[in-house]
C-alpha cells in the first residue's frame, strides 16, 4: 500500500468517527477530541483553542511562506426529513452517509490527509499549516477568526478552504453583510386621516433596494445582491403603526467593501440602519495565481459563489475547493461518494506539488 492510499483509507474511517460524534457549532469538543487524538497517535504535535486544532509541518521554516488548508468540523443540526440515523456512519453503493459527511467531513478529511502526505518533506518552499475550525455553520467569532489572532500562527500567503465543490475552483465568494433597518412614522387611528404610515415609508426604502444596481461588477461574482428578507409592522388591524422594521441581507463582491455598501444604503433610504456585523468580507485569487493554474491544469474549472465560508475571515488570497456536492449540504439523508474522497486527496496533492516543491 502506498503512502497516499494509507493515508485516504485512514482519512475515511476517521470521517465515521467524526459522522458518528454529535458536533454542532459551538458544541464541537468531542471531534476536536477525535482530530487532536489522530494527530497525536500519529506523533504530530498539535495546538488547540476552543474547539479548533492546528497543526505545521515538521519541517516549518520560518523564512518560507505558508499555505493555510483548513476546514471545519462543526454541523448544522439534522432536519426532520432524515429517513437514516445521521449518526450511524453508513456505508452503501459507494456513498457513505451521515451528518457532516459533505458538509464538510470529507474536504477535512482529505485536506488532513494531504497535510500528512507532505508533513515529513525536506523538499518544500513553502509551509504547509493544517486548521480544523469550529463554528463555520454559524459564522461564529471562536472559530477560525479567533484562530488568525494567534501570535504563534505564521503569517499566511494562501489559502486552501474546504468546501464541497467538486473539487473545482472556487476562485471568488461573495462577502455577507446582515443589515437591519427601522422605519419610523407616527401612530394614529386607521379609520381617520391621522398619523404617518411606518410601512409605507419602509416601501419606499424596500422598493430602493430593489431596484438599485451598485455599478461596479465582479467579471466571477457579477453585481453585488440585496434582497429584504424579513419584514415586520404593526399590532392591531386600526391603527396606523409608528415603526417597521426589516432586513437586508447583501451579498458583496471584492469589487466593494462591506462599509462601501453600507455608505451607499444609508445615502439612499431614510430607515434607520444597524448592520449586524462587518466581518464576513469578501474574498477572491487571481486565476493567474499558481495554484488556481495547478488545479486548471489538471481539468478543474474556476467559478465565483455566492455562498460564505471561512473565507470571510481571512484576509490573505484563498481558494475554495474540495470534494462532494455543495447540494448534499444540510440536506436530510447527506452522504459523500467514498470516490470523491480519494479524488479529492489526489488532486490536493497533485495541485500542491506543482506550488510547495
Amino acid at each position: 500500500m502506498t503512502l497516499q492510499e494509507e493515508l485516504t483509507q485512514d482519512a475515511i474511517e476517521l470521517l465515521k468517527q467524526l459522522i458518528a460524534t454529535q458536533s454542532f457549532s459551538r458544541e464541537e469538543d468531542k471531534t476536536a477530541d477525535l482530530i487532536a487524538e489522530f494527530l497525536s497517535s500519529r506523533n504530530i504535535p498539535y495546538s488547540r483553542k476552543i474547539n479548533n486544532i492546528w497543526a505545521r509541518n515538521k519541517t516549518f521554516n520560518p523564512e518560507l511562506p505558508t499555505v493555510l488548508l483548513n476546514s471545519h468540523h462543526d454541523t448544522v443540526k439534522p432536519n426532520p426529513a432524515w429517513t437514516l440515523n445521521p449518526y450511524e456512519p453508513l456505508v452503501k453503493d459507494g456513498k457513505l452517509y451521515g451528518l457532516g459527511s459533505n458538509d464538510a467531513g470529507g474536504c477535512l478529511v482529505s485536506l488532513l490527509a494531504t497535510f500528512l502526505y507532505f508533513y515529513y518533506r525536506t523538499d518544500l518552499v513553502f509551509n504547509v499549516l493544517f486548521v480544523a475550525s469550529a463554528e463555520e455553520e454559524i459564522s461564529g467569532v471562536n472559530g477560525l477568526e479567533l484562530l488568525l489572532k494567534e501570535k504563534s500562527l505564521p503569517e499566511i500567503s494562501f489559502a486552501i478552504v474546504g468546501e464541497p465543490t467538486e473539487m473545482h475552483l472556487a476562485i471568488a465568494e461573495k462577502g455577507l453583510m446582515v443589515v437591519d433597518c427601522m422605519s419610523h412614522g407616527v401612530a394614529g387611528h386607521a379609520a381617520r386621516e391621522e398619523g404617518e404610515n411606518a410601512i409605507y415609508k419602509a416601501l419606499r426604502d424596500i422598493s430602493w433596494i430593489n431596484s438599485y444596481e451598485f455599478p461596479k461588477v465582479s467579471p466571477v461574482l457579477g453585481k453585488v445582491k440585496m434582497s429584504v428578507t424579513i419584514i415586520n409592522a404593526g399590532s392591531q388591524h386600526n391603527v396606523v403603526p409608528a415603526e417597521c422594521k426589516f432586513t437586508i441581507d447583501c451579498r458583496v463582491t471584492e469589487k466593494y467593501t462591506l462599509d462601501e455598501v453600507l455608505k451607499t444604503i444609508k445615502e439612499n433610504i431614510d430607515a434607520e440602519i444597524l448592520p449586524r456585523s462587518t466581518r464576513l468580507k469578501p474574498s477572491s485569487i487571481p486565476e493567474g495565481h499558481a495554484i488556481v493554474q495547478a488545479g486548471i491544469s489538471l481539468g478543474r474549472t474556476t467559478y465565483g459563489s455566492p455562498t460564505t465560508s471561512d473565507q470571510a475571515v481571512l484576509d490573505c488570497q484563498s481558494l475554495k475547493m474540495g470534494p462532494g456536492h455543495s447540494g448534499r449540504s444540510h440536506s436530510a439523508d447527506e452522504f459523500i461518494y467514498l470516490h470523491e474522497i480519494t479524488e479529492g486527496i489526489d488532486l490536493y496533492i497533485k495541485m500542491l506539488k506543482k506550488v510547495i516543491i
